[in-house]
């Protein structure tokens, strides 16, 4: 009998399965997102950076090969343009669904002062930043605006926010380090809601803060959030969040308040999740007896 979790209309079937993935391929997955036609991306750490799957499973496509240092991030806007964030490259990249490459941000290998040696990678660095630098430094999330402007979270030896043009140059940015409304210990991921809220997921102070776009602080989710790693939210305005820190798994409202929550140590480093047209979740976690991180499905059935 497959595994339920969840609570209410917010209840699911677990497949840890779902991915039919080709003759020895592997899945080393760092994010996941769906576009208009529900074709699920997982951004992999693998051989084949983007594969491409149907809400089934099937595998279809891949491409990206040679172009990723360290994939960390994807987004799909509302013209299923592709966005990827390669972390230890410094670089957010838009693509067309098949690879094509459109526009970059950020040089690669480029690294601004936060007071990190430029040399240290170390998933911890968010630890050693001393004050705020422009973009990047190990950036971490992307999002983008009906606008077409882009919002970058540039969280790992950073602790800003940088919003962008549509053609890919810096309007602002905003942060600094520390615990304050507007400050930022790991800004790790990034979402424009229907309100034109920035909702960004302050991985290590345990909290989602929401600002305008022009960086003025509105307010802090109520609700504790054990890393929260990053954020996606629906047509129904629900919130999907991720809690990295703790293995867990969040659904919350608009405001924060939570509707359900499953998980375990057993889930710790849940690193990605998206939602489809039907409703099912899409969330990247490790996988059963120590595998590596991969997509596991949630098939809603509340």
């Amino acid at each position: 009998m497959a595994k339920t979790v969840g609570s209410g209309k917010f209840t699911y079937e677990v497949d840890q399965e779902w991915a039919k993935l080709p003759q020895g391929w592997e899945m080393t997955t760092a994010a996941v997102a769906g576009d208009s036609q529900d074709r699920i991306y997982a951004f992999d750490r693998g051989d084949h950076p983007v594969m491409v799957f149907d809400r089934e499973g099937n595998y279809l496509y891949s491409w990206g090969e040679g172009l990723i240092k360290m994939a960390h991030a994807i987004y799909i806007d509302a013209q299923d343009n592709v966005w990827l964030v390669d972390s230890h490259g410094g670089q957010v990249m838009k693509f067309t669904p098949e690879g094509k490459p459109l526009m970059t941000i950020g040089a690669r290998g480029y690294r601004s002062d936060t007071g990190v040696d430029p040399n240290d990678f170390g998933s911890d660095t968010h630890s050693r930043v001393s004050h705020a630098g422009g973009p990047f430094n190990i950036p971490a999330g992307v999002a983008v605006a009906p606008s077409g402007e882009v919002f970058v979270a540039d969280g790992y030896a950073n602790c800003r926010v940088h919003r962008f043009s549509p053609q890919g140059d810096l309007i602002m940015s905003w942060g600094g380090p520390g615990k304050e409304p507007g400050q930022f210990n790991l800004p790790h991921a990034v979402w424009i809601d229907r309100h034109g809220r920035v909702l960004v997921a302050d991985r290590e102070n345990d909290r989602v803060q929401v600002f305008t776009q022009d960086g003025e602080s509105l307010s802090v989710w109520p609700t504790e959030l054990i890393g929260p790693a990053v954020i996606y939210i629906d047509g129904d305005d629900i919130a999907y969040v991720p809690e990295h820190n703790a293995g867990l798994f969040s659904i919350l409202t608009l405001e924060g308040e939570r509707l359900a929550r499953w998980g375990s140590e057993v889930n710790r480093s849940c690193h990605g999740v998206w939602v489809d047209s039907h409703g099912d979740i899409y969330v990247v976690q490790p996988g059963e007896f120590g595998r590596k991180r991969r997509v596991v499905k949630y098939h809603r059935r509340g």
